[in-house]
């Protein structure tokens, strides 16, 4: 089961969490969620469920 580890409204900022957590070793997918009329489309970093606290423990690391 895949687990949300980070979302955003920025491709930037999706592009760069999901390529940070790649070059960590991690699998990573992408979706599209939330649409929202003031802030867009939100998109989502998922990562395997048994992975998702280590995952989460680099974001905060790299302070994304």
């Amino acid at each position: 089961m895949w687990t949300v580890v980070y979302m955003t409204t920025s491709k930037e900022t999706a592009d760069k969490v999901a390529e940070i957590l790649k070059n960590e070793g991690f699998l990573v997918k992408t979706k599209e969620a939330l649409k929202s009329k003031k802030k867009g489309c939100y998109i989502e970093i998922l990562v395997p469920e048994a992975e998702a606290e280590e995952a989460h423990k680099i974001i905060l690391e790299k302070n994304l």
